[in-house]
């Protein structure tokens, strides 16, 4: 706190030589402060600077000195509000994932002392910072402009904010992760699978398509009941609210649906081969006839098990058919990615 006067002289018109300031936290009565930093002790000059002032109303005397003689204290000077206490650590809400849907425009937004300045670094590999200077409105809100993350590598990207308030103080930093991740996922293989027990080149209950996929797929784009789960096996089975009927077509061609889903996406599987030259529907209730639909994140695999039907017609004998897997448009990886919906062709399998 910077403190001016003019210069006083005794009543016999003589010089003073110095001054000794204090300040009050009221305009009367109260304890005298002394003053510290340049303003500490006698002042011989006309201005000092008072230093570690706590937050308050201040107001400050100055009181003449000539050798031993002291003079009268001034009047209080006006109020001066001080506001030395830092605003808190902003609040930071950035999305999970940095993917090529969000990359050029990420929203970063979050909460910090009302009417303050908050300032975002944005930090991680491959790029210089990215700084941006946003005000909090009267409702302690912020949002930064949109942030395009193109330039940094696949990784954790950091987030660091402090707010300044208006009487120039900052505080500490609130901080917030997210990983980028702007590569787009593959299927990696389609497999038929015949089953144990069954008869080789039949498509019969028990049989299973085995889909892979080149990194996790977010099980909920497959199954919207399904939440976007790293680690745990999830299952549709069952012709209740777990309903899943795995249709093949007079074509040969393997669909799912199921009402256990409200919105279902596993495309189709060309058999590349005549199973059956009628269309066929397995289904079923119980762990032994019910057809059924997993996910498994650790081995990156949606597999199709055929519950009870009629098994079709023809039994192949040929170990060079192709199956053929077309995903259908909304797969995502657990980043957002999407999935391309081009066929991808296995290698060679039969049921």
């Amino acid at each position: 706190m910077t403190v001016t006067w003019t210069a006083s002289t005794t009543t016999a018109g003589r010089s003073v030589t110095g001054y000794s300031i204090v300040r009050y936290a009221s305009a009367t009565g109260g304890t005298a402060v002394a003053a510290a930093g340049t303003c500490a002790g006698t002042v011989a000059g006309l201005s000092c600077v008072d230093t570690g002032v706590t937050t308050g109303n201040w107001y400050y005397t100055i009181t003449p000195k000539l050798s031993q003689w002291q003079g009268a204290e001034s009047t209080r000077s006006a109020v001066t509000a001080v506001d030395a206490t830092a605003p808190l650590a902003p609040s930071v809400t950035a999305p999970p994932y940095v993917y090529s849907g969000n990359v050029t425009a990420v929203p970063v937004s979050g909460t910090a002392e009302a009417l303050s300045s908050v300032t975002l670094t944005v930090t991680g590999t491959g790029a210089l910072p990215v700084t941006q200077t946003i005000s909090v409105n009267s409702s302690g809100n912020w949002a930064a402009t949109p942030l395009n993350l193109s330039a940094f590598s696949p990784g954790t990207i950091n987030y660091s904010a402090q707010a300044t308030d208006a009487a120039g103080n900052t505080g500490p930093a609130g901080v917030a992760t997210s990983t980028k991740d702007v590569s787009s996922p593959a299927v990696a293989g389609v497999q038929l699978n015949n089953r144990s027990g069954g008869t080789l080149g039949k498509v019969e209950k028990g049989d299973s398509v085995t889909i892979t996929f080149s990194e996790p797929i977010n099980p909920n784009t497959i199954c919207s009941v399904w939440e976007n789960d790293t680690t745990n096996v999830q299952t549709q089975a069952g012709n209740n609210a777990d309903n899943v009927i795995v249709n093949v077509s007079s074509s040969n061609i393997l669909t799912v649906t199921g009402a256990g889903c409200t919105t279902l996406r596993v495309g189709s599987v060309a058999l590349g081969g005549n199973y059956t030259t009628s269309a066929l529907s397995f289904s079923g209730n119980g762990t032994n006839n019910a057809s059924s639909l997993s996910w498994n994140p650790t081995a990156r695999t949606l597999t199709i098990t055929l519950g009870a039907g009629t098994s079709g017609g023809s039994t192949l004998t040929s170990t060079t058919i192709f199956p053929t897997y077309t995903p259908v448009t909304g797969l995502t990886d657990v980043a957002g990615n999407p999935l391309g919906t081009g066929p991808f062709q296995g290698a060679p399998s039969r049921f």
